[in-house]
């Protein structure tokens, strides 16, 4: 059975980092495309970042461009997302996804797979 599990959330003030772990199994992961999402209270569910299966290319919202990375290592099936310089405005529960056709997509109805969420909180 397929499984996405986050981990790395917290509470972290702002100017801080985070970095977020994705440990998928049950599916071959390392063929998947990966991303990104988060979702605030009373907000839709927003793309911030994927990756590409064939040439690892990432992909960004506008919005955490320059400030977090995304990266796979899929000798251990895990998906991470490095998050500097933390805004207040970056809090919200954030998704690990995959997509089996292995391309970028940037909305959420582009992946089949989601984990559970782990929230983030950037206090001011």
């Amino acid at each position: 059975q397929a499984q996405l599990l986050e981990s790395g959330g917290g509470l972290v003030q702002a100017g801080g980092s985070l970095r977020l772990s994705c440990a998928a199994s049950g599916r071959p992961f390392s063929s998947y495309a990966m991303g990104w999402f988060r979702q605030a209270p009373g907000k839709e569910r927003e793309f911030v970042a994927a990756i590409t299966w064939s040439n690892g290319n990432a992909y960004y919202a506008d919005s955490v461009k320059g400030r977090f990375t995304i990266s796979r290592d899929n000798a251990k099936n895990t998906v991470y997302l490095q998050m500097n310089s933390l805004k207040p405005e970056d809090t919200a529960v954030y998704y690990c996804a995959a997509n089996p056709d292995g391309r970028y997509v940037g909305w959420p109805r582009g992946y089949d797979y989601w984990g559970q969420g782990t929230q983030v909180t950037v206090s001011s």
